[in-house]
């Protein structure tokens, strides 16, 4: 779905919000050759019909390891960089970019070889960003102090 408003120029990576999960300023990677937009979580597991999850991220000590669970979920088939079709954990949630909220999916992955911790695709980016790749961070220069 077109918005109305023009889309904002995003760099190759920046940082967000994610207000539902009570997650500030974590480093994104804006990836247009990914469909998808995924999270790097470990120990996914549905118990009593509840997704349950650790997120992971190293250089935020006060998100890293913490714990979610999630009452509505969804599996999706999702192809990897590799070329493998992988089935994946899917929620809905909120993200936070340039002083805007938006709705977002998100994949549970582990991305542990990977260098940002969450990885946007071109499904919630087109009609909202166009992606300039010399730069970076730019909500982030943007946020009031």
């Amino acid at each position: 779905m077109k918005t109305t408003s023009s889309p904002i120029i995003i760099g190759r990576c920046d940082v967000a919000d994610f207000p539902l999960l009570a997650i500030k300023d974590i480093a994104i990677k804006i990836d247009t050759g990914a469909y998808t937009s995924s999270i790097h979580c470990k120990d996914i597991q549905v118990k009593e019909n509840k997704l349950h999850c650790v997120f992971l991220d190293p250089e935020h000590p006060e998100y890293n390891g913490k714990s979610f669970v999630f009452d509505q979920f969804k599996q999706k088939k999702v192809k990897s960089s590799n070329g493998q079709v992988q089935l994946r954990y899917l929620i809905k949630t909120r993200i936070c970019l340039f002083e805007q909220e938006y709705p977002i999916e998100l994949t549970l992955s582990d991305r542990e070889e990977m260098s940002f911790p969450i990885l946007i695709g071109r499904k919630f980016l087109t009609h909202r960003f166009i992606v300039d790749v010399s730069k970076e961070n730019l909500s982030k220069l943007n946020k009031p102090h």
